[in-house]
């Protein structure tokens, strides 16, 4: 029974290290990813914001510009929350290894 019980904690010692390095490469990931689509998204914005203000009437340029800040910071606070949102729904780090922990508990319990 006590070899059976190390065993059984070993397989579950390699499946959290398991789950662990799969959400480093997972958060590795979507931070690499969120940087690129940050940095060609604002030489995207850039490009086209002074294309936009070159192409409005001189006095409208103003009005143009203030139009161009409000919906890029409109649309940063949606991208954020998305983020958050993403960031948050994986069901835990360790979820598996919690389902496992908690079968293991049902199975041991008289």
């Amino acid at each position: 029974m006590l070899s059976h019980s190390i065993e059984m904690l070993q397989i579950r010692v390699e499946q959290l290290s398991l789950e662990l390095e799969a959400e480093k490469l997972r958060l590795f990931s979507v931070l690499a990813q969120s940087l690129l689509a940050l940095l060609m998204a604002a030489a995207a914005l850039g490009m086209l914001s002074l294309c936009a203000l070159l192409l409005t009437p001189e006095t409208w340029r103003w009005l143009t510009a203030l139009a161009l800040g409000l919906l890029y910071l409109a649309l940063a606070c949606l991208y954020w929350r998305r983020a958050r949102r993403q960031l948050s729904m994986a069901g835990g780090a360790f979820a598996g290894t919690v389902a496992e922990l908690g079968r293991d508990r049902g199975a041991l319990e008289p």
